[in-house]
């Protein structure tokens, strides 16, 4: 067998394992973003309203960019798992502050301005990446 194929068939079960948990890490988060928001965003998404589209939208980018983070500087599952954790409760620590600074949010929200989910999409994506580069030492891959 070449070495590119043992590599693969070595690789290639702890890839799944590593991808998985940090897909299992970000559907979690994603559903914990949804019941901590005051407004129903699946509800609103299937009633056509285009901002909650939007803010959902931007609220799993910004989950999905630290988890990626860790997922791409980990290098044990238990290590993926301690710092998805730590990344996905700082995004949720960072959307309530958001949330808090640009008050009424789930108003503007529930009458589908446009204007406001882009600026919270916006904040959570910074976020996202601040806290995606602060999970990286590209010396050991990790802090």
């Amino acid at each position: 067998m070449s070495a590119t194929l043992e590599s693969f068939r070595q690789g290639f079960p702890d890839f799944l394992l590593m991808t998985g948990t940090a897909g299992i890490l970000l559907v979690l988060a994603s559903t914990v973003y949804i019941l901590l928001t005051p407004w129903k965003e699946l509800a609103l998404v299937r009633g056509g309203n285009g901002a909650a589209g939007l803010a959902l939208s931007g609220a799993i980018a910004g989950l999905a960019i630290p988890i990626a983070s860790c997922l791409a500087s980990s290098l044990t599952l238990l290590d993926l798992i301690v710092w998805g954790v730590v990344a996905l409760l700082l995004q949720l620590l960072t959307y309530r502050i958001i949330d808090m600074l640009l008050r009424d949010i789930p108003t503007r929200i529930q009458n589908d301005e446009a204007g406001a989910a882009i600026v919270l999409i916006a904040a959570k994506l910074a976020a996202a990446m601040i806290l995606a580069a602060g999970l990286w030492d590209p010396n050991i891959g990790r802090i």
